[in-house]
């Protein structure tokens, strides 16, 4: 037999985008383990460790102004089932440095904060704004129940979503935080003490129940003021006609892997950014090992929920990377903020727990939300389909779970 041919030897090449997956999969697995190997060792450090620094005692509703604001920066963690206050502070600064980058074009930015929408001091100032407000108004049910509530969703839904969607301007910005405050943070507190309690399901479907509920109440409340011009921001929706804000998605080799995973966690507050997410792990680490009271509200579980969050950041990468290359965008970190952690929270942290909720919410919830926001109208921010899936997707796993062996 003679030598192969050129197209012979193309015939028997797989197809580039095999490669492809196997180089993006090869990465996440080793990334998850070696993020696996130092939470596992944190957590050994911690239990053997005195705690640092007396733990805050948490906010009781009572408006005392220092444990009010230590709550209200603590709450913009939320979100990732974090609650730590130097978390928060990091995370915020993270993102600034990263938008200072953005504007002046520099090499090292990391993926372009807020969807490249160069609104980032809007988004942040009208989600702050609505998070202040919901705490102000709603405080007292912390105080009057004796436990946690969600007095953070303004700052991870309609605050920021309807700047993203109608602009940077002053009466944007407090039209959204007055709508978050007033709309959001009732329906969540109603979804997760009348629902959620009640029915055994995790808090963080009551949560994002109030986000995606409050929305379309707020948008289409938005539709009808007069000071709340047409929408002129173009944010990604996962279709053809997107914008594809991330310009290196078409090599996606290690390092894109490894930026990508990051900055999932901070996507839900409309952040999206390495240094943002770098600045939220290195403050709720640091705070977890001076006393997991300060660093969340999991306490000891916390290492092995991040181990969830990482391995369901990696593996909805690996499974969805094709669809960031294609749209441009595409919402790979809602297991990471809702599946994979609520999971870990429900079962106690067991191995199993982490595995189950990582790879089915990776599964399930990204195409879920996909397919809601690419239908949503265009004054409607896509985050509603995000938080849609959160809800649904967390509620069916959890509850599919609870009736299996070794889950309990």
């Amino acid at each position: 037999m003679g030598p192969l041919t050129a197209n012979e030897l193309a015939s028997r090449r797989p197809p580039p985008h095999r490669f492809l997956a196997v180089g993006v999969g090869v990465t996440a697995a080793a990334l998850v383990g070696a993020a696996t190997m130092i939470l596992l060792s944190l957590d050994k450090l911690r239990s053997i460790m005195p705690a640092v620094v007396p733990g805050s005692s948490g906010w009781h509703g009572d408006y005392l102004i220092t444990p009010f604001i230590e709550w209200t920066i603590g709450d913009t963690t939320e979100p990732g089932y974090a609650h730590s206050a130097l978390a928060g502070t990091l995370m915020v600064f993270g993102g600034w440095l990263a938008h200072w980058a953005f504007r002046h074009g520099k090499c090292w930015m990391g993926f372009p904060i807020t969807s490249g929408t160069g609104l980032f001091p809007w988004t942040v100032g009208s989600a702050g704004l609505g998070l202040v407000l919901s705490n102000l108004a709603w405080g007292w049910t912390i105080g009057a129940s004796g436990v946690w509530q969600p007095t953070f969703v303004p700052f991870a839904s309609v605050p920021p979503a309807v700047v993203l969607v109608y602009g940077g301007r002053m009466a944007v910005a407090v039209t959204g935080a007055v709508l978050g405050a007033g709309l959001t943070t009732p329906v969540a507190l109603a979804a997760v003490n009348f629902g959620c309690r009640p029915l055994g399901l995790p808090n963080v479907v009551g949560a994002t129940t109030g986000m995606w509920v409050s929305a379309l109440i707020a948008f289409a409340l938005c539709r009808r003021m007069p000071w709340m011009l047409a929408p002129t921001v173009t944010v990604p929706r996962c279709d053809a006609g997107s914008p594809h804000c991330f310009v290196d998605t078409a090599r996606q080799g290690p390092r894109w892997v490894a930026r990508r995973m990051l900055a999932d966690f901070t996507e839900a507050q409309f952040i999206g950014n390495e240094w943002s997410s770098g600045g939220l792990l290195v403050g709720t680490l640091a705070s977890y090992l001076l006393n997991p009271a300060m660093a969340s509200s999991a306490g000891d579980l916390l290492p092995r929920l991040l181990i969830a969050q990482v391995l369901g950041a990696g593996l909805a990468v690996t499974l969805w990377h094709r669809q960031w290359a294609k749209y441009g965008w595409y919402p790979t970190f809602v297991p990471v903020v809702s599946v994979a952690p609520a999971t870990v929270v429900a079962f106690g942290g067991t191995v199993q727990a982490i595995i189950a909720g990582a790879v089915l919410g990776a599964l399930a919830s990204p195409p879920v939300a996909a397919a809601i926001a690419r239908r949503l109208p265009s004054d409607v921010h896509p985050f509603v389909g995000n938080v849609v899936s959160m809800a649904a997707t967390t509620a069916a796993i959890v509850t599919a779970l609870s009736v299996l062996p070794g889950f309990s």
